[in-house]
């Protein structure tokens, strides 16, 4: 597989991600860049639209919100359309999200068996809704992604599929495409740890043979592992007079010598590369540790030492 190496991320506090990729497009939503937008089309709801009720609103009810039958409240576009926009950077807890749409607070739209993105669902408490819920994926497939899997060979192969833990083992989800010297799939993925298999003609499923890294699974079998990471720049834009500084953090093991900063901007700056999640960080001024003065987000480490975070998603 290849990880493109093109996201840069300035660090003021926060993290801010923009990712250029086509519009992914599914039933009852749509990815265009950094925005997510759920639609609702009363002519997709059989059960809506054929029960003779006015719809006086429609909400989004989902995992996200805890299934809130009334916060996510859409716009009506059209006299059949009602759609709301979210950024992406909400959903960040997990790889996919389990969705409904609920008309006039209490009566829950049931998809046309045409869905392909379907999944049975249950609510909070454990309860059923109803017969099926939508399913967002924070990870497609796009020509503008971040991560290529290829496989060579298997040539007469019939169908290829990428699978793995970033959509929950799907089967069909993420089809390859047939190339000179095998099959290949780009997919845009968050920073993340992940395992995958490639299956070839729905029965036979194999790791990647060209990425030696590999963990047991509950199998008595491998799976591939990749881990997607992405740049982020440190930068402490003061203490200019100082003559070092180092960024040290659970990321290098708190070493007090190899991340060492430049002078650029009129600023410290150190560029990282990091694994998805949370980490602990600290800048070393001329032998002096210190939290980083533009991040009000920070917490104690195990020995009660207070720690900057940076959350990289």
């Amino acid at each position: 597989m290849t990880i493109k190496n093109k996201i840069l991320l300035p660090f003021l506090g926060l993290l801010f991600l923009t990712i250029n990729i086509n519009s992914q497009n599914k039933k009852g939503y749509k990815i265009d860049g950094d925005k997510l937008t759920f639609i609702f089309n009363v002519n997709d709801y059989p059960n809506i639209k054929n029960n003779g009720d006015p719809i006086e609103y429609v909400c989004v009810s989902g995992e996200f919100n805890d299934w809130a039958k009334d916060q996510w409240k859409m716009t009506k576009v059209s006299d059949s359309i009602y759609e709301l926009k979210k950024d992406l950077s909400v959903f960040t807890s997990d790889f996919d999200w389990e969705f409904k749409f609920i008309v006039n607070g209490y009566h829950w739209a049931e998809p046309s068996e045409d869905f392909e993105n379907i999944v049975d669902a249950r609510d909070y408490k454990g309860h059923r809704l109803m017969a099926y819920n939508l399913k967002l994926y924070s990870a497609f497939a796009t020509d503008y992604g971040n991560v290529t899997f290829k496989l060579k060979g298997y040539k007469n192969a019939e169908q290829v599929i990428l699978s793995g833990t970033f959509n929950r083992w799907d089967e069909t989800g993420f089809k390859m495409k047939p190339t000179e010297d095998g099959w290949e799939v780009t997919l845009q993925l968050r920073p993340d740890i992940y395992q995958y298999k490639f299956i070839i003609d729905k029965h036979l499923w194999i790791i990647d043979p060209q990425n030696p890294s590999k963990v047991e699974n509950e199998y008595d079998g491998y799976n591939s592992v990749i881990d997607v990471q992405k740049n982020v720049t440190f930068r402490l834009c003061d203490y200019l007079d100082a003559e070092m500084v180092i960024l040290s953090g659970d990321f290098n093991d708190w070493t007090e010598d190899e991340c060492k900063m430049t002078k650029k901007d009129n600023c410290w700056v150190y560029e990282k590369r990091l694994s998805g999640g949370k980490h602990h960080y600290k800048f070393i001024v001329d032998g002096e540790w210190i939290t980083d003065p533009a991040n009000s987000v920070k917490e104690y480490d195990d020995d009660g030492n207070i720690n900057s975070v940076c959350m990289v998603k």
